[in-house]
């Protein structure tokens, strides 16, 4: 999960351009989901209620497993 104004510099920084770090021993990324905010805020608000408790429980039953 992250935000980012520039989805396709974003992955292409963690599939091929990163050389330590938490992404690269995750390889290769893809996108499985993708929201839209008009503000920066609601956009925040949103990624920390994914990674909340409820926000994977909510993953779990909204997102396929890949």
């Amino acid at each position: 999960m992250g935000l980012t104004q520039n989805s396709i510099s974003r992955f292409k920084s963690h599939n091929s351009l990163g050389k330590k770090g938490f992404t690269i021993r995750y390889r290769p990324w893809f996108v499985i989901w993708i929201e839209f905010y008009k503000t920066k805020a609601e956009a925040v608000s949103r990624e920390k209620f994914l990674k909340s408790g409820k926000g994977r429980e909510w993953m779990q039953n909204h997102i396929d497993d890949y």
